[in-house]
């Protein structure tokens, strides 16, 4: 299976299900990493494995011109339909693996959110994917990511299960996603097994769809020797938008880096 076929089903309901992501203290946190590390703010950003391209249209809405590159087809005909029902335009979106991308020319920063980066399941196709980056990154070019932590997969992850809840934008009706987990601890990969039901309009009964999606575990000295081995400079990583320190208990690092050119 693709690793991207595991996103068939969830597209839809994939913002409703996070709708406590906060995109725009997000897009806070990487302006003030432009203002602390650049002359001056970029002006054409690439969101990387963009997804339905909710971060990808709060950059645009704050005037920077826009590359959303994702390998799910599903997840960027979300991108689209949203991008029409908010009145934001003029963002390229492009259907490609973030482990072979190409670019027109490069950018001024490249962003990659919501553990993206853990669906990479070797450390030679986080190489790929690092060192296209910095190919198509301007001289100095900023690289902005989350990892989630060792922390998290061993403890949030584990082999527990969950439920999430949600409701359809248009109508209301429910939708419901069970969520088991099966971390292994030797080969750091976490396999999670997705059961979604959605209410079908006013009546009692749901429609179900599962899915299964894979992530790995890295640690942040891992990812800081791909970094620097494909050109970039570590400048830090954080456990929250805030810049509080990472601790053992952290869940989320969220790492910047510079292009060395």
């Amino acid at each position: 299976m693709s690793e991207y076929e595991g996103y068939s089903a969830i597209a839809g309901v994939y913002d409703r299900l996070n709708a406590d992501i906060d995109y725009k203290k997000w897009a806070d946190f990487f302006e003030g990493h432009f203002d602390r590390y650049l002359e001056k703010r970029p002006e054409i950003i690439l969101d990387l494995a963009c997804g339905t391209g909710t971060m990808t249209r709060e950059l645009a809405r704050r005037g920077y011109d826009m590359i959303g590159v994702d390998g799910s087809e599903d997840m960027l005909s979300e991108a689209y339909i949203k991008g029409d029902d908010e009145g934001v335009s003029g963002i390229l979106y492009l259907c490609q693996d973030m482990r072979s991308f190409e670019l027109y020319g490069t950018v001024g920063a490249t962003v990659c959110c919501l553990d993206s980066i853990n669906y990479l399941l070797t450390e030679s196709d986080i190489e790929k994917t690092f060192s296209l980056v910095h190919n198509y990154s301007d001289p100095h070019g900023l690289f902005m990511f989350d990892v989630n932590s060792p922390y998290k997969f061993l403890n949030i992850y584990g082999d527990n299960a969950y439920i999430l809840e949600g409701e359809n934008e248009t109508d209301g009706s429910a939708i419901f996603c069970g969520w088991q987990n099966h971390y292994d601890k030797e080969t750091g990969i976490c396999d999670f097994y997705l059961s979604l039901f959605e209410q079908i309009s006013d009546e009692e009964r749901y429609a179900r769809s599962d899915e299964h999606q894979r992530e790995r575990c890295y640690t942040l000295d891992i990812l800081k020797a791909l970094l620097e081995k494909t050109g970039f400079e570590f400048l830090g990583a954080w456990s929250d938008f805030d810049l509080s320190e990472i601790t053992e208990t952290t869940e989320r690092y969220y790492i910047v880096a510079r292009a060395k050119k």
